[in-house]
């Protein structure tokens, strides 16, 4: 299915709710699964959320997650130490070629029981839920943060917690530092120090017992670039965000400064701002720690016609789709020059942009978003445009509500 998008003009002034971070709430959701007593709102309505949600209310004995690669990282930690529980995570063609072993092997070294029903090292898994009474596991640093983040999710109710050592350079330090906080903020002693991170049992009640998600940034991300493409003086209100944020896609408010993007922090909200064209033809960005914001950063640039350089990229092989491929096959068709590396993508300026051209979107929901805004410039089409629901899921009307025009 197919959305065609006009060449269009956005309102000077628009306001947009967005809905809770996906990855706030997932991490929210196990600690719920953990801690009944908890209470959490403004959670994402994304399919993966929901996804997560009903897996660990579910009896089932098989569990399919789809496309959810966070919630098929997350429940894996989460099955594994649940006693007498056995169950069998499977998901999307996509997801049985994802790969997992890393996370499986700092488990079973725990004393989890998990196994691999068809390809070795990816799923679908069996989990037998057992007692886990080890307490020490070394991970390479350089790992996506999401197996890092499943183990320390479920370290308080370990029988002797967990000590967790990172070797080498960590990479998506803000999504560690997450996670660490939320377990801080329901009162769970963690402590980091000489990329050692030790989480310590807990017995007691709650210290906090309802949580209040922050709007996603990734999301943000999108109005981020709708502004930098529009004339100057357009604006935009985002809620609900906070300066003090969990979340390391926040650093957008940084990068789009050089894309003439000013942000202002109100009591709950924030409003985007085009102040000026951009001054300068280059960019050079290092994004290890935000690698999900990179497609629409890329696609800024190649509506601003400007050259960058984006670096630290290496776990977009491992999302839903190799991203870096899927991003250089789909700029090159609207007439880039693209070159990529196993961590790197280099965008060269691009002064006429073709039109009509179709974006497929390889079940990703981020190149469907990423590449929407493109229509400030160009008629466009994109493939598969439903595929938005796995992490937002009003993004086409919200859209709409600030001046897209489109026929699906």
């Amino acid at each position: 299915m197919i959305i065609q998008l006009q060449k269009s003009t956005i309102k000077t002034h628009s306001k947009i709710t967005i809905t809770g971070s996906k990855s706030e709430s997932n991490r929210l959701l196990l600690l719920q699964a953990l801690y009944p007593e908890l209470d959490i709102e403004n959670v994402s309505n994304s399919d993966d959320s929901m996804v997560m949600s009903k897996a660990l209310a579910s009896s089932e004995k098989v569990l399919d997650i789809h496309h959810a690669g966070t919630a098929m990282r997350f429940l894996t930690a989460y099955f594994a130490g649940k006693e007498d529980r056995q169950v069998i995570l499977t998901g999307s063609a996509r997801m049985k070629e994802r790969p997992i072993e890393i996370l499986v092997e700092a488990l079973n070294q725990l004393g989890a029981e998990i196994s691999y029903l068809e390809t070795c090292g990816c799923p679908p898994l069996q989990i037998k839920g057992k007692r886990l009474s080890k307490h020490k596991v070394t991970l390479n640093a350089n790992v996506s943060s999401q197996y890092i983040s499943a183990l320390l999710l479920i370290a308080s109710r370990l029988e002797n917690g967990l000590e967790l050592t990172l070797e080498g350079t960590i990479t998506s330090m803000p999504y560690i530092n997450m996670t660490l906080d939320l377990l801080n903020q329901i009162g769970v002693q963690t402590t980091f120090k000489n990329q050692i991170i030790t989480v310590k049992p807990k017995k007691d009640d709650l210290k906090t017992k309802t949580l209040t998600v922050e709007s996603d940034w990734s999301s943000a991300s999108y109005f981020y670039s709708i502004v930098a493409l529009s004339p100057i003086g357009t604006e935009i209100e985002l809620s609900f965000y906070k300066k003090q944020s969990l979340q390391g896609d926040a650093v957008l408010a940084e990068i789009y400064q050089t894309f003439g993007v000013q942000t202002l922090y109100e009591d709950d909200f924030i409003r985007l701002k085009k102040l000026n064209e951009v001054n300068g033809k280059n960019i050079a960005l290092q994004l290890n720690n935000s690698p999900d914001i990179a497609q629409t950063i890329a696609v800024t640039c190649l509506g601003l016609g400007m050259r960058c350089h984006l670096k630290g990229l290496h776990t977009l092989k491992i999302k839903e789709t190799d991203r870096l491929v899927a991003l250089q096959n789909e700029l090159q068709k609207l007439g880039a020059k693209v070159t990529i590396t196993q961590d790197s993508l280099t965008l060269e300026d691009t002064p006429i942009i073709n039109k009509n051209v179709v974006i497929q979107t390889y079940n990703d929901h981020r190149m469907a978003m990423a590449f929407a805004p493109l229509a400030l410039k160009t008629d466009i089409k994109i493939e598969d445009y439903r595929v938005v629901s796995k992490s937002y899921p009003t993004f086409w009307d919200d859209l709409e509500s600030i001046g897209f025009i489109f026929s699906k």
